[in-house]
């Protein structure tokens, strides 16, 4: 198993010097250091709440968001950190589209900056769909160390997929 999959785009000096923090048992100690604290958003309500007072901070000319919810559903590595949808329903002679923001759940226990990092990614969506470079001008307008956080979550996602692989290695045992 590869931890090292969520690194996959960076040189291979920085996916080594990852590789030996692992090894050595220090990511976790490093990224506890620079990210100790955690947020208090819990539940889809307040996590309603902080995207909304986010939006109406940085993007008060986009549509209301009508969902924010974390999901337990959403698998980091096939599907992403979280999405963004429209859906779109004919009410009568109407068109109503709602917009929904789902964030994977692994969140709802991550450091405050991650959280964060996640929520800016998907309202940057709102008014960008592509990843482009507007895109993450808006992502950096919102959070300035933008992309700082991403890289250090993508070392978070690692720690986890590193403490997960070494829980599922069997224990060697010794004698009969």
């Amino acid at each position: 198993m590869d931890i090292l999959k969520y690194l996959g785009g960076y040189p291979e000096h920085v996916q080594a010097q990852v590789r030996e923090l692992v090894d050595q048992g220090r990511l976790g100690e490093r990224l506890h250091d620079r990210y100790g604290e955690t947020h208090g958003v819990r539940n889809d309500k307040a996590l309603l709440q902080y995207t909304v007072a986010m939006k109406d901070r940085f993007l008060r000319q986009s549509g209301p968001l009508h969902k924010v919810i974390y999901d337990d559903k959403l698998q980091v590595v096939r599907q992403a950190l979280g999405t963004h949808t429209a859906v779109s329903r004919v009410q009568g002679s109407r068109l109503k589209a709602r917009r929904e923001i789902r964030i994977a759940s692994v969140f709802r226990d991550a450091p405050a900056e991650f959280l964060k990092m996640i929520v800016v990614h998907e309202l940057a969506h709102l008014k960008e769909y592509e990843h482009n470079k507007p895109f993450y001008q808006l992502c950096t307008h919102m959070a300035p160390d933008y992309h700082q956080l991403e890289f250090d979550l993508r070392l978070y996602l690692t720690l986890l997929e590193s403490e997960k692989a070494s829980a599922s290695e069997p224990v060697l045992r010794s004698g009969p």
